[in-house]
């Protein structure tokens, strides 16, 4: 089969499919451009409405031929935990088998199975067999329709993330995932809601349970026979992507599946994948489990538990198709973790729910939680796991999912059965807790504590504010972690306004420093570096009519930061000098920010990524009033830069804007009054900077004669240093 130029990229060439939007409307569409997988998210839609389907008839079947509450619980849990024991028994080597055999005729087969599974069960009971002998073989042909299942679900996921370019894999999933968990099972239960009512005016009075069931499993035995046939037929690539059968075919079973378990033991982005999707999941299934006794607890009826069961799903929809919008390039790995504790907190509320509006509202944030947590990690998984162990690691996301879900459901459900209609009464308060919201509440917080475990473990930006980052990310600028090195040095600033006497202090802390034998590197901002001098004069020469514009002058700034830490401050740090500036970040946050009037945010995040999150160990802030400083400035007869000539209201701005910055970080920041005498302020800034040296004669950095740092390294010579202050 030929494909196009859009349809030719793999998860091996990302590149293939050219450039794409990450996010939207746009993005679907261009997955759904792929035949391949187009072809594929349809029958698998029509076979995800069937089960759904299916699900819903059998299980509320179940719970209307019992009386009482515990009775009910068993049997609603119950219909549906039948599907957990296939997982308990086969669910180890169902990823072997997908990663060991062609994916494509794996699935082939494993459909026509369940086709004839499904279809064999209303057969028996056309035939005339007796209910005991009906319900025995459904029992018998579920366990080896859910056996079955579970081959075919690693097959199928594995197989996805071949038939698109990796960088359309979380279009694919979004829209997969909205599919299989959004879309089809809101159907499914208006279709069971519709089918039942228009039945039984049809026919008048009750139905008995098979006519239901027969139908929704004749739905569902017809959709698996479709899947079967697509693949077999119109999805050949399938075949054709997956890579190493000779090695899988020479490895045992046992091999394999030793090294399946081992490399997800020892992977923390994959073990913290598997327990952040497991909580979420748990948490849903319990919401799912409780919600027919938890809308009985607000005094309302079944309405109500369908109300609830879809606005989880609503929910689920909702986070699966507008999370991606909304965080946009926001680090997934974290985004996964957040939406963990998103989904369990919603959990919580509902436990304190007292009407019926605020239990559907939980339920969409429950849904919308356990939506964007199983995108991230669904794309995580696919995106970044090697193509012959991904089978053996979504079988166990996969197969752990539904073992976590459906004993969530089950084993809650009669946990609730049982409680449910006792209540705790504190002493004369008045105050009754029924079991059901205790449940929910024990669910949500345990659920609380796996997102953070899993956000601890799979945390790709250590040292960035979480809410920062998730309110950057929205606006559209996500902070960059800090640039791992390991710095051996010290790194001091000195910032202030004009005329502060930072050269003064600068060379005067440089001399004793040098003078104990420490390797000191002197530098500043702008103009440390040959690319730097240039930026210079763009910025602070006033013999030229065009100055660039307050944008144009922060990132003129930022280009000699990003040049300056590369080149002088990191390497000197790395082997352990001590590196001074004369300004460094904070006069951008103070010129640009507050005196240009920038969002200071703005500015903040350009300088972060220009410096690849360096901070300074200590910031020396010497603090001037500007009427005093200009003065001196004034004195030196030495003329102004475009800086020192603003306005007073200016320097105002940029004074006070240091001066926040310094109450906002005082661990950090050593402020000074910049009025009083030279040799105490060198005093004061000498105690500190020794407190976190050491003693002399402990921790030396001796300077090396030279060495492959010295011509990238330029320092300031003393005359320089007297002149520099009035041009920063």
């Amino acid at each position: 089969m030929s494909r196009s130029s859009d349809q030719s990229g793999n998860a091996a060439n990302p590149s293939s499919g050219g450039q794409v939007d990450p996010s939207g409307y746009a993005a679907i569409r261009s997955v759904l451009r792929i035949q391949p997988f187009r072809r594929l998210w349809i029958v698998l839609g029509a076979a995800s409405f069937g089960d759904w389907l299916g699900l819903l008839a059998t299980s509320v079947f179940a719970a209307s031929q019992v009386q009482g509450s515990t009775a009910k619980g068993a049997a609603f849990g119950g219909v549906i935990a039948i599907r957990l024991l296939p997982a308990l028994v086969l669910g180890p080597i169902a990823g072997v088998l997908a990663d060991r055999f062609d994916r494509r005729w794996t699935m082939v087969i494993c459909d026509v199975l369940r086709f004839v599974l499904f279809a064999s069960i209303p057969m028996v009971a056309l035939a005339g067999a007796s209910g005991a002998v009906v319900v025995l073989w459904a029992t018998v042909a579920t366990f080896l329709i859910e056996s079955i299942t579970l081959i075919w679900i690693p097959a199928k996921e594995a197989a996805v993330p071949n038939l698109i370019p990796r960088a359309r894999l979380e279009a694919a999933n979004q829209l997969t995932l909205i599919t299989t968990y959004g879309l089809t099972p809101i159907l499914a239960a208006l279709v069971a809601a519709a089918l039942d009512r228009s039945v039984r005016a049809l026919v008048g009075g009750d139905l008995g349970w098979a006519e239901p069931a027969q139908l929704a499993l004749w739905v569902n035995s017809f959709s698996r026979l479709a899947t079967a046939l697509v693949v077999a037929f119109g999805i050949k690539e399938i075949s054709q992507a997956q890579t190493g059968d000779r090695q899988r075919h020479e490895q045992s079973m046992r091999r394999q599946f030793a090294e399946g378990w081992k490399y997800i033991g020892q992977t923390r982005l994959v073990r913290g994948l598997v327990l952040g999707i497991f909580g979420a999941f748990a948490g849903g299934g319990i919401v799912i489990g409780t919600a027919k006794f938890f809308a009985a607890s607000l005094g309302a009826g079944d309405a109500a538990f369908f109300l609830l069961f879809g606005a989880i799903f609503v929910g689920l929809a909702l986070g699966i198709g507008l999370g991606p919008m909304v965080v946009k390039e926001m680090s997934r790995r974290r985004w996964f973790g957040m939406s963990i504790v998103l989904a369990s907190a919603a959990v919580m509320t509902l436990a304190f729910a007292i009407h019926l509006s605020m239990a559907i509202v939980g339920a969409v944030l429950v849904g919308a939680g356990a939506g964007m947590a199983f995108l991230a990690g669904t794309t995580l998984l696919g995106g970044e796991i090697k193509d012959e162990v991904r089978g053996r690691v979504f079988a166990v996301v996969q197969i752990g999912t539904r073992l976590v879900l459906i004993l969530a459901i089950g084993l809650s459900s009669l946990l609730v059965g049982v409680g449910g209609s006792r209540k705790l009464t504190i002493a004369d308060l008045g105050i009754s807790i029924s079991s059901t919201r205790l449940l929910l509440l024990a669910a949500g917080a345990a659920g609380i504590f796996a997102g953070i475990s899993a956000f601890g473990q799979m945390d790709d930006k250590k040292g960035v504010p979480v809410l920062a980052d998730l309110w950057g990310s929205i606006r559209g600028r996500p902070l960059m972690p800090a640039e791992p090195f390991v710095s051996a040095g010290l790194f001091v600033v000195f910032e202030g306004g004009e005329g502060g006497g930072k050269s003064t202090q600068l060379a005067a802390l440089a001399e004793r420093l040098r003078g104990q034998g420490r390797d000191v590197v002197v530098t500043r901002e702008p103009g440390a570096t040959a690319v730097g001098r240039r930026i210079r004069s763009l910025v602070l020469d006033t013999s030229g009519d065009d100055a660039p514009s307050p944008r144009a002058e922060a990132l003129l700034y930022a280009a000699d930061r990003a040049h300056h830490v590369a080149t002088v401050v990191r390497p000197a740090l790395v082997r352990g000098g001590v590196v001074i500036s004369d300004r460094y970040v904070d006069s951008s946050l103070a010129y640009q920010g507050a005196g240009r009037t920038l969002p200071v945010d703005e500015v903040s995040w350009l300088s972060s990524w220009a410096t690849g999150g360096l901070k300074p160990d200590l910031v020396v802030l010497l603090d001037v009033e500007p009427h005093t400083g200009l003065s001196r400035v004034a004195s030196r007869n030495t003329g102004t830069d475009r800086l020192e000539a603003e306005s007073i209201a200016f320097h105002e701005r940029v004074r006070y804007a240091f001066l926040d910055l310094a109450a906002a970080d005082p661990k950090r920041y050593l402020v000074l009054d910049a009025s009083r005498p030279v040799d105490e302020i060198n005093g004061l800034v000498v105690r500190r900077v020794e407190e976190m040296l050491g003693k002399p004669g402990g921790i030396v950095h001796p300077r090396p004669a030279q060495g492959p740092d010295t011509s990238v390294q330029p320092e300031l010579s003393d005359a320089e240093l007297v002149t520099m202050e009035h041009k920063t």
